[in-house]
């Protein structure tokens, strides 16, 4: 008894120290957030003043809160370049997703040298720049009849993600007990029903986290949006805003409320997901 309580004092007496190693750390942190967080609450106070007011004082709140700086955005083009960044996500997400655990479920399943092979073939994909081939996507787009369609952002974007959305779900699948895919076999589930039944519940939060990656890089990426795409009908965001932009004046207001739009629904799918992101980035980091 005697020692609990000594143990106890002594544990009180350290958290003190402890708290005043980890202040620093604390100070790093609050500074880092304040960092980020500034130019996100400068562009949403901003979109709420005209040109003028921007130019005359950047810093300050508007004078009057534009609310028409939104309407404006959204009839000139941010309405359809927003769904049509909805789609492309959306699809590119799923597919990415999909077509990662299949892959990632058959390099666990069979143990052979084909697997090491694909997993070489996954990981030289993370070095290949996107810029470096972009002409031989834009000839073969082109031969495929896909150039200025939707489809011509969404292939190359699945592509792409692959090769990370593999690495990391094949981490998680490799820690699944063996016992749980014998039992599914039992029971009478084939090959397809035990990566149903048994890999995708066990594994929602790395796929989550896959998700989501892709998703962010889908409805930010612009370089092969603003090359690809040539008509206005199948802009997405990224791509679209740069119409805003006028050679001679540009209505910063009005801009800066289509950056505001673009940038809140992945701010929101972050911050709605963030618990699975985090297990997920976790639990992919644990297996190799």
């Amino acid at each position: 008894m005697s020692t609990q309580v000594i143990t106890t004092i002594h544990d009180k007496r350290k958290r003190p120290i402890e708290h005043a190693w980890n202040a620093p750390v604390y100070l790093v942190l609050a500074i880092y957030a304040v960092l980020i967080a500034y130019p996100l609450i400068w562009m949403l106070m901003s979109s709420f003043k005209t040109s003028a007011e921007i130019y005359g004082d950047p810093w300050g709140l508007p004078e009057t809160w534009l609310v028409q700086n939104y309407a404006d955005a959204w009839e000139r083009g941010i309405s359809s370049y927003f769904l049509n960044s909805v789609i492309v996500t959306i699809v590119t997400a799923i597919g990415t997703v999909l077509l990662a655990a299949l892959c990632a479920y058959g390099m666990v399943r069979i143990t052979s040298k084909a697997a090491n092979i694909v997993l070489i073939l996954a990981m030289g994909g993370l070095v290949v720049a996107p810029q470096v081939s972009l002409i031989p996507l834009y000839q073969m787009l082109d031969a495929l009849g896909l150039l200025d369609s939707l489809w011509a952002m969404i292939l190359p974007y699945v592509a792409f993600r692959l090769p990370m959305a593999i690495l990391l779900i094949r981490s998680v699948f490799l820690g699944i007990p063996h016992d749980l895919v014998d039992a599914a076999t039992i029971d009478g589930c084939r090959s397809l029903g035990v990566f149903r039944h048994v890999y995708l519940p066990l594994s929602r939060s790395i796929l989550m986290t896959a998700g989501v990656l892709t998703a962010y890089f889908a409805w930010n990426e612009f370089l092969f949006a603003i090359v690809f795409v040539n008509s206005d009908e199948n802009r997405t965001i990224p791509a679209g805003l740069m119409s805003f932009r006028d050679a001679l004046s540009t209505d910063w207001g009005v801009l800066l409320a289509g950056l505001v739009i673009a940038a809140l629904p992945i701010v929101v799918v972050f911050i709605a997901l963030q618990k699975y992101f985090v297990a997920g980035i976790t639990a992919g980091s644990v297996k190799g």
